[in-house]
């Protein structure tokens, strides 16, 4: 059969550096640093005491409070980005059946927060069973997907896609491949991510893969540093509609950018440390451009993964460099996450936006917060540091690595009808 083909027709984002996308895309490019001090909790006894939280967001202006307080974080912000997506793609009753719009959203943690304070409470208690009836509705993985469907009206494909930092890299993936093959004419996909709490930076320092840089929060944040010591945590969602073209043309829609291919595989190395030769990461990219049916001197940017880990930061660039050989000197690469923070499940579509971004505007955003070369990185490698460059920027790709050795990556190129 053959494929239909999958365009971008609206995006919606809440970010640590911005609430929308042209705030967060107009930050990116200037370079700045959404990291500070954490402010929704008491962060005096932890070793990490910073993080990339959203700005000035209420969920209250947003959503009725009744509703709202039914609703963990990850679901509220789910709701008010994929809000701003079906507003910017001009969907309405009128031009589209809803039996053909789908929803496949992501989240790596999904409801933390709600479950860390319902333990927490029952913990304070006699032991009587008190929960919140809303409890288990919000906290599940696969909630933001029902309630996006519900408020809405969106009747197609619906589920949740789940791979650690990776997952809504895999639901663009399963979106993208469910309009190829006829199944939907939209679908809303993306994710989003809110554990930044006591479970989750307590849990994270546990395992020591959190910056601890609290004399200088802004510039912790510092991937393909020799001094880089661990990931920034961030939160927020990002909202991506999918449309097959002839349907997006025949309903006048504004089409960003076309999705050109995607692939995933595995580590099958460790729990949390990536493959050492980057093997994964190299298997993934691999297979975006066997899919996308591209050549490796197709693609111009490379949103990495680029968390800010002394071993994640070295293995991509070793795979960057197997993959595209020479073609690897002619790149762009820069880790948007000096910026945002990881925003894990939310990480892969908020990437995803900048490389869309990129696309539009022939504008690489940087990789701030680069002092001390890494003398294990190629210095011939532009990895863009610290400001914004512009270039052409016909077809980017977009990495994203989860623990238990999950990679996803996606390209998106220019529309060319």
């Amino acid at each position: 059969m053959e494929l239909k083909r999958v365009v971008v027709t609206g995006m919606g984002a809440l970010t640590p550096l911005g609430n929308n996308v042209p705030d967060f895309w107009n930050a990116l490019v200037g370079g700045v640093s959404g990291a500070d001090f954490i402010k929704s909790f008491d962060v005096s006894k932890f070793k990490t005491k910073f993080g990339c939280e959203l700005k000035n967001f209420d969920p209250v202006d947003f959503l009725d409070k009744k509703e709202a307080r039914k609703l963990d974080r990850f679901t509220q912000t789910a709701l008010v980005a994929s809000d701003q997506a079906v507003q910017d793609a001009g969907i309405s009753k009128e031009n589209v059946d809803p039996d053909r719009v789908g929803v496949i959203f992501a989240s790596g943690i999904g409801g933390l927060i709600t479950f860390q304070n319902e333990v927490m409470d029952f913990a304070k208690g006699d032991g009587t069973p008190r929960f919140n009836p809303f409890f288990i509705p919000k906290m599940i993985l696969d909630i933001a997907a029902g309630h996006i469907s519900m408020r809405h009206g969106f009747r197609g494909p619906n589920f949740a896609v789940v791979s650690a930092c990776a997952s809504s890299t895999n639901a663009i993936i399963s979106a993208a491949t469910e309009i190829k093959l006829g199944r939907a004419d939209i679908i809303l996909t993306g994710g989003s991510e809110s554990v930044i709490s006591e479970a989750g930076v307590g849990g994270f320092n546990a395992m020591k893969a959190l910056s601890e840089r609290n004399d200088d929060p802004k510039t912790a944040s510092r991937p393909f540093d020799k001094d880089r010591d661990g990931f920034v945590m961030g939160e927020g969602a990002g909202v991506l509609i999918l449309e097959e073209l002839e349907h997006a043309k025949a309903r006048g829609a504004k089409i960003y950018c076309e999705i050109a291919g995607g692939g995933a595989s595995a580590d099958a190395y460790h729990i949390t440390a990536p493959h050492p030769e980057g093997l994964g990461a190299k298997n993934v990219m691999i297979a975006a451009l066997r899919d996308a049916g591209m050549a490796l001197t197709d693609i111009d940017y490379i949103n990495v993964h680029g968390t800010s880990t002394p071993l994640g930061d070295l293995a991509e660039t070793k795979a960057i460099q197997e993959v595209f050989g020479d073609h690897a000197y002619n790149l762009n690469i820069s880790s948007t996450k000096s910026m945002t923070g990881h925003l894990l499940g939310a990480a892969g579509v908020i990437e995803a936006i900048a490389c869309i971004m990129a696309v539009q505007t022939d504008i690489i955003p940087p990789t701030i917060n680069h002092f001390t070369d890494d003398p294990e990185l190629d210095p011939k490698l532009n990895f863009t540091f610290n400001k914004a460059q512009k270039r052409s920027v016909n077809a980017a790709l977009s990495n994203t690595f989860g623990f238990g050795g999950h990679n996803a990556s996606v390209i998106v190129k220019k529309f060319v009808d």
